[in-house]
């Protein structure tokens, strides 16, 4: 199944029903007065997550949910019926957002809590309605109001503790693959992750956590290089990042100045997302000379001025791997215990969500900007080669 993680759909509620104008008319009864009934209200949209979905895909191939408008009211005092609601299933992790108003609609991470995003419209009142002392034979009547129709972009972002960052080739899916059941492809050439993937790290009873790896990150993903910026957001949600470095990369680069580069690429997606806590891994040290491991990690404490610890790992062999898993469920405890207990706490967590959803959203339309801007000039350099190549034919 293809991973989609964004989608723009149209949320339309019913249209309330028109009331009745109705008088009574039996044998025998004369002047039986107004009988006309209310309509019904119109349907509202919700939406719902599911665990069961990964993925916004089926939103792509139908963009437009409506719900059941109300029935009209009849005689004899008989209210219409009203519309059926309508509940969309989402996957759990995603953000919904207004996108005529940019307002934050509902985050939804908890499943089976229903979300109304589009509220029904209100009944029209029958001629019943209207009747009084001076007005016995009301003729006045009211229509249904129209439903709410909003346009939503949905914004699927994996709910996960730890996340995973760093440049393509760094180990991300080797290290995933080492610590828990998650099997992503692993070559020895870059991107070779395409998509995001989570692992679930089992450390006995009560004691596990998920990890999250997203596509490498590269120089220059605010101006589109690379996969841009399109998955990075799938980090937002997790507890802490892990900033994984690879200290003997292929292409001979300082590793030393690949983390300070990843680092500024993250502050340039999403300032808050940048401040989140992050620890320093350093990876491969099996192909590394102790001395040449030392002088990396205090060029990397100089130039990130860096003063928390250093881990260090090497995820083909497992070495370190397990010291690192139990420090991150240790701090993933006591942030459960936090937000379980300290409201405070919980509230502040909130609203950092909720500003580095709109920082994430105002990126990634700058990110797709950006990487429109490179196609178009790409297409124009095509375009211009191939008329100069029918001139030097000409010329031949």
């Amino acid at each position: 199944m293809k991973f989609v993680d964004e989608a723009e759909i149209v949320a339309e509620a019913g249209r309330g029903g028109s009331g009745a104008l109705s008088f009574r008319r039996e044998k025998y009864i004369e002047r039986g007065g107004p009988d006309g009934g209310d309509g019904g209200h119109g349907g509202s949209v919700y939406l719902q997550a599911d665990p069961s979905l990964n993925t916004l895909v089926d939103f792509r191939f139908q963009p437009r949910y409506r719900a059941q408008s109300g029935q009209a009211g009849q005689s004899r005092n008989c209210t219409g019926r009203g519309g059926d609601d309508l509940i969309v299933k989402v996957p759990v992790g995603t953000t919904v957002i207004d996108v005529d108003t940019e307002e934050l609609i509902a985050d939804l991470k908890d499943p089976d809590q229903p979300v109304m995003v589009a509220k029904g419209g209100f009944h029209g009142l029958g001629n019943t309605r209207f009747k009084s002392s001076t007005n016995r034979a009301p003729r006045k009547t009211t229509k249904g109001t129209p439903g709410e129709i909003r346009k939503l972009q949905l914004q699927l972002r994996l709910v996960a503790d730890v996340g995973l960052l760093g440049l393509p080739n760094a180990g991300k899916s080797t290290l995933i693959r080492a610590v828990s059941a998650a099997t992503p492809k692993v070559a020895n050439y870059p991107f070779t992750t395409l998509v995001p993937n989570l692992g679930v790290v089992s450390l006995g009873m009560e004691r596990s956590f998920v990890m999250a790896d997203i596509p490498g990150l590269i120089e220059g993903a605010s101006e589109g290089a690379g996969l841009g910026f399109r998955f990075l957001k799938h980090l937002s949600r997790t507890r802490l990042l892990l900033h994984l470095v690879d200290v003997l990369p292929m292409d001979q680069e300082d590793p030393v100045e690949t983390a300070v580069k990843i680092a500024a690429e993250l502050a340039k997606f999403s300032p808050t997302l940048a401040a989140k806590d992050r620890w320093l891994v350093l990876n491969k040290i099996d192909i590394i000379e102790p001395e040449a491991l030392a002088e990396i990690k205090a060029k990397m404490r100089e130039a990130l001025n860096w003063e928390g610890k250093i881990y260090e790992i090497s995820g083909i062999n497992g070495h370190g791997c397990d010291e690192l898993c139990n420090a991150l469920m240790d701090e993933i405890i006591v942030h459960r215990e936090r937000l379980l207990n300290d409201e405070e706490y919980a509230e502040t967590q909130q609203a950092l969500e909720a500003e580095m959803a709109f920082e994430i959203r105002r990126t990634i339309e700058s990110s797709k900007a950006a990487r429109r801007a490179l196609r178009a000039q790409a297409e124009a350099d095509l375009d211009d080669f191939d008329d100069d190549w029918d001139d030097w034919d000409d010329e031949d």
